[in-house]
């Protein structure tokens, strides 16, 4: 993949109009976007109709409607988090309105750290608890979307978010924690 510089530079390129600097940046991205949706698609339980090139077209869509708007590599990939994130809880809410509740979409915590007790999780039910994150710290549900819908690892996150890797893994245990117990209906 293209480092950080070349990335920058072909942002600015494409948000001044050159469409083929666009095309190539898609080009530069496009193997780490595969990657982060093939993670978070391991992570899906059963019945899903999404392959990992489907989640990248789907979330670049919703990403690149015209002119880009991110600063640098760590801006967009946190970005693309997002949007893969968003298009799987569109996916469940679509798939939950047609079957009544029925065979809702499930995401798992169990392969981003060592699991503690039931580690499947409704997905529409995490995106109501990462709004309630929010609250707390705009960084946990970025956090949350890293790990679990983007499937990196502590210092990929650390890069990303801008901070140490030991700041990760304290947020990590917190938000860990706070979701553990409000999925257990404490919170």
């Amino acid at each position: 993949m293209a480092d950080d510089a070349d990335l920058t530079l072909l942002l600015d390129q494409a948000a001044r109009g050159d469409a083929a600097a666009g095309a190539r940046f898609f080009r530069a991205t496009y193997d780490e976007l595969r990657r982060m949706a093939q993670r978070q698609l391991r992570g899906e339980h059963g019945g899903h109709l999404l392959q990992a090139t489907a989640l990248v077209n789907e979330a670049w869509l919703r990403l690149w409607p015209g002119q880009p708007s991110w600063d640098n590599r760590r801006h967009f990939f946190g970005a693309a988090a997002r949007s893969m994130r968003q298009v799987l809880i569109d996916q469940a809410r679509r798939r939950d309105a047609a079957k009544r509740g029925a065979g809702a979409d499930h995401v798992s915590l169990a392969g981003v750290d060592e699991a503690q007790g039931d580690s499947d999780v409704d997905l529409l039910q995490l995106d109501r608890l990462l709004d309630r994150l929010e609250a707390l710290n705009p960084r946990f549900p970025r956090l949350v979307e890293l790990r679990v819908f983007a499937g990196l690892g502590v210092p990929e996150c650390a890069d990303l978010l801008d901070v140490s890797p030991a700041t990760v893994k304290r947020d990590w245990a917190f938000v860990r924690s706070w979701l553990q117990d409000a999925l257990d209906g404490g919170a």
